[in-house]
Parts: structure tokens; sequence; C-alpha cells
């Protein structure tokens, strides 16, 4: 070899040598002290690099053990950092790295309750000179082939909310494939999250740096909401309880002209949720939300969701009694904002579209509460079921709606249909069953003193809403009120009840009409009284009401406000009912009943100047029949009414408190037919009045100022035709504004029957006694001490009874009810006691909500119940407290006293006693009638007596005979 060539060879080794001494050993050395000095020159806090490490051959560098912050508390740092640089850096024009390594990199991040970032505080930088500054340019070319970053570790901590929020990621790992900041190149990227807290972060997908872009799917799994819940809880006051959420989306992300923003395949798990408010109330507890099949388009600004599922949702919603929600005071700012300084005005913004395909909701509760009435009124709405399709926020098509739920304790709600929103807008079927009505005696007891006992709606409508603004709304179809009782609260006492009412074709337009095709009426009942001072039961019932002040701007009224509602019903149909009637203004108090009422009212339209058709039947006290018929219009009866009433076979015993008031007498016996016919028309009346009296006899005389001074058994005497009746007939006419009453005609009628009496027969009399049975005693009947039910012997007499009276067909039974106060009493007592037992029992499951029977009398009490129902039957029955020295007995000796107490006091009621020999009288009637197949019309009643016990303990109730 050649000196030159060695030369040459020496000095490339040498070369070489000191490019290797260089690259290995002083370059490093120099850099870590240089980069140790920066760090020491810039740095806040403790900032120092272990070592670096550089190839000058592969052109690898490699730092370790960076940490920046105080020892034991670094900020941020990394195990080891990695870098493989190319040398094609030098003639491709940008700087391309094989691949960047980043082992345990670590991050502190907090913000204080300034809201410092540490980040920012930890080097002092210079500041930036904005007139030295360039204009943006190109981004600086950088291509990497692989970046990968290995356990990362990020803690997050927030003082600013009230509550701060902390986070931690212990376990990230990132990969990036062939990174590059040249146009339009992407790289392929893949991230790992995990948290000891929970929530896993799976990130997949392909980033651009020129522009900025990025697609790819982004999963998080099991993330606590508590984490972040505190930025929520400083905006509105509630608190999380619990709360778990899964989240998937596909993604494409474009920032090139604009932020461009899709997601796809987006589904979102919530399992469980819960939150209450501040005071520690629950408000909202879910078991499961999942939203699927789901997609967002920023820049259309649209939002499609395919599918909603959601379980068992619980929820509370209280209105106050403010009137306000707590929902609304939850929400409601504490500070009044000043009004923020008004700009000028632009476009409106473009509005959302959220699109709903197919929404599912299953087994929701939500319990309601309204504290405004004076007592509370709490509902349960669930298990709650709505199906919902094709929702559109804007309105571009109706959407369905399907609503299944239950209301209350045993109530039903169905609603199904079409919803618009702009305009507002429904077409609704919406079924009912078994909504129970109680839940309105809140709203009722401030106005009128009545209690609703029970009541069930049932009902199948079709609503059709067609504006808000006016409201325009059409309800049609049926609907039906069950066991509708209210119990008059003064008196204790039922007031109206029916068993079933039925409105068929129904249709109300909202503001115009109400039509209803029919009413059915079963098993209606009304109770009317009139009291002492001639007021009325229904007078009592009614609370006063706070004067309304005028007010002369809400007084002005919109055009057509005062058109009145229409109102039309096709027909009313009566079935079986009955009413009470009770006048307390006589002595002694007068009492009525009317039962099975049947008939028909016809078609009633306050529009029309038509009068209805009636026709309706009844009788009173079961065997007195009653006829209603005729016309009238009851919207305005003055302008038209021609009504026909026929009272047949009317036990006249029952008007003693009437004859006793007008006559001075009681009536012992008698019966009265009354055809009555009144017309109006246009205000003028002409009535005729027609009564029949059979067999008339007076009782015992009355004290009363307001009899008449006539010698009435005389008149009566003389005005009984042949047959024993009175006949009068009562024209009336006149103008119904100035009354004329014409009574000749009844003087007249008076003195015809008298002449025909005196000339025919003044001395006749009925006579001829029949008893049948051949040498049996068939003129009592004997009953039990304290019942009213006739025994073996007793009706095998009166059959015979009955076939004598059927061979005998002039003849007529008289029973007088007999009972005996030392005899029946104590029975009686017992008897009133166990009634008051069920009764109060079947009071208490009606407030219950329970099912109860159709009477009270079905009810089995409780044994243990009774005690306690015994002491308020003794306050109210002797109206006062028991006795002090009873507080020291024993329970048993105790309830042995009330009920000593109280059977005493009902076993000496005159009547009770009264009231068990009508019953006794009642038995013996009903048998004959209705097991010996007597005409009711030959059997009398005569006014119940008090009378003897037999040796052997029996009651005797004595029967008479008369003759036609």
């Amino acid at each position: 070899m050649s000196k030159g060539l060695k030369r040459t060879a020496a000095t490339l080794v040498a070369l070489v040598a000191l490019y290797a001494l260089l690259g290995f050993l002083i370059l490093p050395g120099v850099a870590l002290r240089v980069a140790n000095q920066q760090l020491a020159a810039y740095a806040t806090v403790p900032a120092h690099l272990q070592r670096l490490e550089f190839n000058p051959f592969s052109l690898e560098l490699t730092l370790w053990g960076l940490k920046i912050g105080e020892p034991g508390a670094e900020q941020i740092g990394f195990e080891r950092l990695y870098a493989n640089l190319q040398v094609d850096s030098l003639w491709t024009g940008a700087l391309h790295l094989v691949a960047v390594e980043l082992d345990k990199p670590r991050t502190e991040v907090l913000f204080d309750k300034s809201g410092k970032l540490n980040l920012s505080a930890l080097f002092r930088l210079p500041a930036n000179d904005p007139a030295a500054q360039d204009a943006p340019g190109e981004p600086f070319a950088l291509r990497i082939g692989s970046i990968k970053l290995v356990d990362g570790y990020l803690h997050f901590k927030d003082l600013r909310p009230s509550q701060p929020i902390e986070f931690l990621y212990d376990s990230m790992n990132l990969e990036l494939q062939n990174l590059s900041t040249l146009p339009d190149d992407q790289a392929d990227m893949i991230l790992v999250a995990n948290s000891p807290q929970g929530g896993r972060i799976d990130w997949r997908g392909r980033i651009g740096l020129s522009p900025v872009s990025s697609q790819g799917s982004l999963k998080v799994t099991d993330a606590q909401m508590s984490v972040w819940w505190p930025y929520v809880r400083d905006s509105v006051p509630l608190v999380l309880e619990k709360g778990l959420f899964s989240l998937s989306a596909d993604y494409n992300l474009n920032l090139a002209k604009q932020t461009e923003l899709k997601l796809d395949k987006v589904a979102l798990s919530v399992a469980p949720f819960a939150i209450a408010a501040p005071d520690g109330r629950p408000l909202v507890r879910l078991e499961r939300l999942d939203v699927s099949d789901t997609s967002v388009d920023l820049v259309k600004q649209v939002v499609r969701v395919g599918q909603i599922r959601s379980h068992k949702l619980e929820t509370w919603a209280a209105r106050e009694a403010d009137g306000q929600l707590d929902w609304q005071k939850l929400f409601a700012t504490p500070t009044t904002r000043q009004p923020a300084p008004s700009a000028p005005a632009s476009a409106p913004a473009k509005p959302w579209q959220v699109l709903l395909k197919d929404v599912q909701l299953r087994d929701y509760q939500v319990h309601l509460a309204d504290r405004v009435p004076t007592d509370e009124v709490a509902v349960d709405v669930g298990p709650l079921n709505l199906d919902l399709h094709d929702f559109d926020s804007l309105n571009g098509a109706p959407f369905t709606l399907k609503l299944d739920t239950g209301l209350g304790k045993q109530g039903h709600l169905q609603a199904s249909g079409e919803v618009s929103l702009a305009p507002v807008a429904a077409r609704l079927k919406v079924s009912t069953k078994d909504i129970d009505l109680r839940i309105a005696q809140a709203y009722i007891s401030p106005l009128i003193r009545l209690e609703l006992r029970s009541g069930m709606l049932d009902s199948d409508l079709d609503v059709q809403l067609t504006s808000t603004e006016p409201l325009a709304m059409t309800v049609s179809g049926r609907a039906e009120v069950d066991q509708l009782h209210t119990l008059d609260t003064l008196k204790e006492r039922d007031f109206v009840k029916w068993q079933h009412l039925t409105l068929t074709g129904l249709e109300y337009r909202h503001g115009d009409r109400l039509d209803i095709q029919r009413v059915q009426l079963q098993q209606p009942y009304a109770r009317f009284m009139i009291n002492e001072d001639r007021t009325t039961n229904i007078d009592d019932l009614l609370i006063p009401q706070p004067t309304q002040p005028a007010d002369s701007a809400s007084s002005k009224k919109p055009a057509g406000a005062d058109k009145p509602l229409g109102i039309r019903i096709g027909a009313v149909d009566i079935d079986n009912g009955s009413a009470n009637f009770a006048d307390f203004s006589l002595t002694p108090n007068f009492a009525t009943a009317v039962q099975q009422l049947n008939g028909r009212i016809g078609t009633i339209d306050n529009r029309q100047a038509t009068p209805a058709r009636i026709n309706i039947q009844g009788k009173v006290d079961r065997y007195a029949p009653v006829i209603i018929s005729g016309a009238l219009n009851p919207f305005d009866p003055m302008a038209s009414l021609d009504i026909t009433t026929s009272f047949k076979r009317v036990e006249l015993t029952t008007l003693t408190p009437y004859s006793g008031k007008f006559a001075g007498y009681r009536i012992r016996k008698g019966r009265l037919n009354l055809d009555l016919h009144y017309l109006i028309t246009k205000g003028q009346l002409k009535a005729e009045n027609k009564l029949l009296v059979e067999q008339l006899q007076l009782g015992d005389k009355v004290d009363s100022p307001d009899a008449v001074d006539l010698p009435l058994r005389l008149a009566i005497a003389l005005l009984k035709d042949s047959q024993g009746r009175i006949a009068i007939e009562l024209p009336v006419s006149g103008d119904l504004n100035s009354p004329q009453f014409s009574v000749m005609p009844i003087v007249w009628q008076t003195l015809r029957n008298l002449m025909v009496r005196a000339a025919q027969a003044p001395f006749k009399f009925i006579g001829g006694l029949v008893s049948g049975g051949g040498s049996e005693d068939l003129s009592t009947v004997s009953f039990r001490p304290g019942s009213d039910e006739l025994g073996t012997e007793a009706q095998a007499a009166l059959m015979k009874l009955a076939a004598a009276l059927k061979e005998r067909p002039t003849l007529r039974l008289e029973i007088e009810g007999t009972s005996v106060q030392a005899s029946d009493g104590p029975l009686i007592a017992q008897q009133r006691l166990e009634r008051e037992y069920q009764n109060t029992y079947y009071k208490m499951a009606q407030r219950r909500g329970d099912k109860v029977p159709a009477t009270a009398a079905e009810m089995q009490v409780p044994e243990d119940d009774k005690p306690a129902m015994l002491e308020a039957i003794y306050r109210t029955r002797l109206k006062g407290q028991p006795p002090v020295e009873w507080q020291q007995l024993e329970t048993k000796a105790r309830v042995d006293k009330l009920r000593e107490a109280v059977l005493k006091s009902w076993a000496s009621n005159n009547a009770l006693l009264r009231q068990l020999g009508q019953a006794r009288a009642g038995s013996i009637k009903d048998f004959l009638v209705d097991k010996g197949q007597l005409a009711d019309e030959r059997v009398y009643f005569i006014d119940a007596a008090l009378g003897h016990a037999e040796k052997d303990g029996r009651i005797i109730t004595p029967l008479h005979l008369d003759a036609e």
C-alpha cells in the first residue's frame, strides 16, 4: 500500500473515531448540560433531565428521566423518550423520523380556585413581540413512521367547582403510524386508556394534520358520571347519587374550511342513574337507558336517533302551595341578573333538528303531588309505557304516540295517535279504566261540604286538537262513571249516588257545543231535605265564596265570548232510580221515599225551542205507582211546558206530618190517587188537578196553629161517596207573573158530594169481618224479640189467610205494626251497634281506596277493630266524652262500659221501636204479596204502635179486616 493511501485511510479512521467520540460522548454530554441549564433558567420549579444518549451512525436519540416539579410531586416527566432520525431528511425537505417512543410519561393537570393552570406556571417564557411574528405559513414538514406512548399517566384536578373534580388515567397507551404534516397525509392511530375509577377509553382511527382531520371510532366503557358531575351541580342544584355510562361512536372530523363533524353508529348506555335534590329528596332514579343507531351532523345541525330503550325510571314532582312546581324552584336563579345591553338585531340562528325513529319507555313511575289544596293530592302514574315513532323536532311530519299507564291505585290510561308540533295538533284515541274520582275531593271541599266516597271513570274517546292559540279541540266517544257515592258531611248521609252512568255519542267542541246522544242512569239516588227554617240541604252544603273584585281590564271579553255553550242531550234513560224527601219544618217530621223510577227524557237542546218528551214511572214506598209524562224545555220552562203526573195508591199515613200541621189530625188510614196536568204556554198557566182519596180515616187530634178551623171528620164523612171515596177537581189558571186561582169548583164539588152522601146513605157502614183458617186464630202474627222475620208457623198462618182473602175479594187487610220496648229494645240496640260497626268500617275502606261490596251490610268487621270504633260511636251517640273515671279501667272493662251505655241509649229509642213495628208490618205485607200472591192494593198499613209481650216472650202484631 502506498504511503498516500495509508495516510488517507488513517485520516478516515481518525475522522470516524473523532465522529464517534463526538457523537457518542461529547455531544450527548454537552446537550445534556445545555438542556439542564435551560431548564434551570426557565423552569419555576426543579427540573432535570437525567441522561441523554445519541448514536451518530443510526441517528438515534434517547432521553432518560425527565422530571419537572418538586421531588416526589413532579408535574411533568417521563422515563424514556426515543427518536430515530433518517438521513433522507437532508434531501427530502421534511424531517423524517422512523420511530418515536415515549415510555411512562407523567402529567399532572391542576386548576386552582382562581382558574390558574399549573402547567402555565412551570416556565418563565419571554414575552412575544407581536410585530416580529411572521405571517402564518405552511406547517413545518415532518414525517414520523411510528409513535408509541407506553404506560402513560395523567392526573387531573380542578378546584374551581364547589366540589373539587379529580380523575386519574394510570395506563395510557398510544400508537401512531405514518404521522405527517404534509398535505393530505393521514396516520393510523390507536389509543387505549384505563382508569382505576372505571371508564376505559378505546380510540381507533386515522388522523391528518394538514388539514386537521380525523376519522375513526371512539368507545368509552363504564365511565363514572361522578367524575365530572360537580360541573353540572354548580349550574343546577342536582345531587348525583349514582351514574354509570358507556359511549361508542364512529366519527369524521375535518377542519379544512370549517368545523365539520359527523358522528355515526352512536350508542349510549346509562345504567344505573339517580339524582336527588340538595335536601335529599329523590328526583330521578333510572335503571337503564340505551340509545343506539344514532348520528349527528354538526354542519347540518341534525341529530338522528334510531332507537331509544329505557327501563324503570322513577321520578317525583310536586306543585307547591304557591302554585310553582318544585322543579321550577329548583332551577330558579337565586339572584337577579341585570339585563344585558341590547345588541343589534341579527338573523335567528338555525335551529337544530332532532329525529327520533323508535322510542320505547317501559315501567316508568311518576309520583305527582299537588300541595295547593288544603289536603295534599298525591297521584302515582305507572307503570308507564310509552312508544314514540318518527318524531321530528322541526315538525317535518306528525309522529305517532302510544301511551299505556296505570293511574292511582287501580286506574288505567291508554292513548295512541298522531301528534304535530308546529302548529300544535293531535289526533288521539284515549281510553281510561277505573280512574278513582276521589282525587277530586281536595278541589271539591273548598266549594261544597260534600265527601266523594267513591266513583270510577271509564271512557273511550277520540281527541282532536287543531290549535292551541286559540284553543280548538274536539272530543268524541263515550264515558262511564260507576259507583258514584257522595256524602253530606254535615248530616253524614247519602246525597247523590248512582250505580252506573253512561254517556254515549259524546261530542264536545271547545267553546261551541256539547252533544250527548244518550245518557243512561242505573240506580240513581238523590236526597232532598227541607230544614226547620225552610232552607234546604243544598243551601247548607254550599260554602260561601269570597267576592272577586271587579277588574275593568279583565272584564273586556272578546267578541263572541258571551255566546252560551250549546248543549244537546238526545235522551236520558233512568233505570231503577230512587229518592228520599224529608221536611223537618213539620212536627212530627215528614219523610218519604220514591223507588223503582224508570223511564226516559227525550231530546234536550238549549238552542232549540222544541220541548223534550218525558215518560217516567216509579213507586212511592214500593207499592204506590207514579207516572210522569209530557214535554218541557228545561232551559226555558216558562215558554213551554206540558206535564202530566199520576200518583196511584199512595199511603196517606206517610202524610201524617202534613195533615197534623194543616188539618190538626193524624191520618190513621187512607190512600191517595193524584192526577196533575200542568200546561204553560208563553207564561200562561192552565192546570188540572184531580185527587181521589180512598178509605180515609183520621187518627188522633194534633195541636197545630196552622190547622184549619173546620169540622174535618164531618166534612170527610160528607165528602165520601157510596164507595167510600173523596173526589176533588182543582183547576188552576192564570198568569204566572200574577197568578189568580179559582176555588169555586172545589166548593161546588164538595157540596155536590155532601148532598149525594146525605141523600143516599147518611149512616151506611161497612161490615162483615171474616177470618180464615177454620178455628185457628189468624188475627195476629207473632215475632221473635228484635226481629221482623216471619217464623214457619207465622208463614203457614199467613198462607191460609191469603187463601181466605182471595175467596173474599171485598175484604181488605189492615196491619198494625207493633213493638215492645222491654223485649225489642235491647236486641234493636245490639243490631244497631253491629250496623254502626259495619258502616264505620265501610267508610274506612272507602277512604283507603279498597274495593268494597255494594253495601256496608256485607262487610265483615274484625273484632280487634271494634273497640276503637266503639269510642267514636259513644261520642257521636251520647254527644259527649266517656266519664273520666272509666279511663282508669282495664281495656275490657272500659269497652264493656262503653257498650252498655250505647246499647242503653238505643234500647229506649222510640224511633227505632217504631221502625221495627213498621218493618214487621212490611214483612207481613211482602209475604202476602210475594208468596201469598195477594194484590198489594188490598193490604193496608196502620200506624205502628207500642205493645206488650206475651208470657212466652213473643211480640204480637194485630191484623184487622175491612171491606170495600
